[in-house]
């Protein structure tokens, strides 16, 4: 393997203008080919063999009108204080609320708070719930709309209403500013260890090219593949942390050949194959690990893992053809600016103070049980939050959007609401 990644280093540090032509083409390719694909589906997960998952697809089946599998809202009606929702004015308020929304082709029903007797003992709060024949994604902007118009005229009546479910929950935006974030810290620290900002800015532009593959590839296959808007998420986080880390191996390999006297196009085969090996090696592991998702049997997680992985073999050929590519390109430059002048016996320089990675590695090898000792110690007190950790996984995920128009609705009752509804 280090024989065929040397010889692959120095082919990719001569031929470096066909190298990076061939990853301009497939980013360009993949950039069209997202840019045709038709949309990604909704994000939407089953979990075959569970009990709740068996019940849903029964009702489904013989009860095809019921909304078993429907989205959802809940609405708490509270009087103003000195008030009660018993009274007569509240009630009628309130059969006028139920009517105006059980008239939607979509409702599957509204219960009648009074009725069902979700009416809080003091009588200031009542609780009623509405189901739909239609998941969330495919409830229309009319039903959205007559749910909400219906609330705000209970309210203009002087009560207080809010609403929660997933017919009216807001929807998460996938990625974001954090990535954006991660990159940011990633190049002062990348500047700060290197001294270089070329040495600095070849991880990050190939884990940025690599990741723009990635999810782009994702996005031409998401239609085919049924592969949502949470898989790429995925493949963007993990594409961007395995990307920065492999070309790192190389880069930082390669700026020790050379202060070893190799020549550039020797030290990135060298490079190549001795950090490449490492890069080919913790590559796998992790999509191995990824691939493990299936086994959980759940299609969605599968389809995440599969397509994270996918993006992890991308970050893997980058940094074993790329880097060396761009290293050629770079040639001493990946250096310090006062080291690229230097000699290889002045970059040997026995005299020289020994950096501060070198003098942690020489205190670690003094002092390895007291290292160790903190390390386990210090493990231990970060897992301690872990012993109260509640863990829970829903057996039925339905996604989730909000009309326009639902703006003056709250994603879940308030704080006051809540408690007055406990029975």
């Amino acid at each position: 393997m280090a024989t065929f990644l040397y010889k692959l280093g120095r082919l990719a540090f001569r031929r470096r203008r066909y190298v990076a032509l061939l990853w301009v083409a497939l980013l360009v390719g993949a950039g069209v080919a997202a840019s045709t694909a038709p949309a990604p589906p909704e994000d939407s997960f089953s979990m075959p063999g569970t009990e709740s998952q068996k019940a849903f697809d029964v009702l489904e089946k013989r009860f095809p009108d019921s909304g078993a599998d429907g989205a959802s809202a809940r609405v708490v009606i509270r009087a103003p204080k000195g008030e009660k929702v018993t009274s007569a004015d509240a009630k009628a308020e309130v059969a006028k609320m139920v009517a105006a929304i059980g008239k939607g082709s979509q409702v599957a029903g509204v219960e009648d708070p009074y009725k069902a007797k979700t009416v809080s003992k003091d009588g200031t709060t009542a609780y009623t719930s509405v189901t739909y024949k239609v998941p969330a994604p495919e409830l229309t902007d009319k039903s959205r709309d007559a749910l909400t118009k219906a609330t705000d005229q209970t309210r203009d009546a002087g009560l207080t209403v809010e609403t929660g479910g997933d017919a009216v929950m807001a929807e998460q935006e996938m990625g974001g500013s954090a990535e954006l974030i991660g990159i940011a810290i990633s190049a002062v620290v990348l500047i700060l260890t290197f001294g270089s900002l070329v040495a600095a800015g070849m991880p990050l532009l190939t884990a940025i090219i690599g990741v723009l593959i990635g999810v782009m590839g994702i996005a031409a296959l998401g239609s085919a593949l049924e592969l949502s808007a949470t898989t790429a998420t995925l493949a963007t986080m993990i594409g961007l942390a395995v990307g920065i880390d492999y070309a790192l191996f190389i880069v930082s390999r390669f700026r020790a050949e050379i202060a070893e006297g190799r020549t550039p196009e020797d030290a990135a085969g060298r490079a190549t194959g001795t950090a490449g090996s490492a890069v080919v090696f913790a590559g796998l592991t992790v999509v191995v690990a990824l691939s493990g998702l299936a086994v959980v049997n759940i299609p969605i997680l599968t389809k995440m893992g599969l397509a994270a992985a996918g993006t992890v073999v991308v970050a893997v050929l980058i940094a074993l053809t790329m880097i060396p590519a761009l290293l050629g390109f770079a040639g001493r430059k990946v250096l310090r600016r006062k080291d690229r002048k230097k000699s290889t016996s002045e970059l040997q320089d026995p005299n020289a103070k020994p950096k501060l990675g070198t003098r942690w590695a020489r205190f670690v090898l003094r002092r390895p049980l007291a290292v160790l000792l903190v390390a386990v110690v210090g493990l231990g007190a970060v897992a301690v939050p872990a012993a109260s950790l509640e863990l829970g996984l829903p057996t039925r995920a339905r996604p989730r959007r909000t009309a326009p128009s639902a703006r003056r609705t709250t994603c879940c009752p308030s704080p006051s609401a809540r408690a007055s509804t406990a029975r």
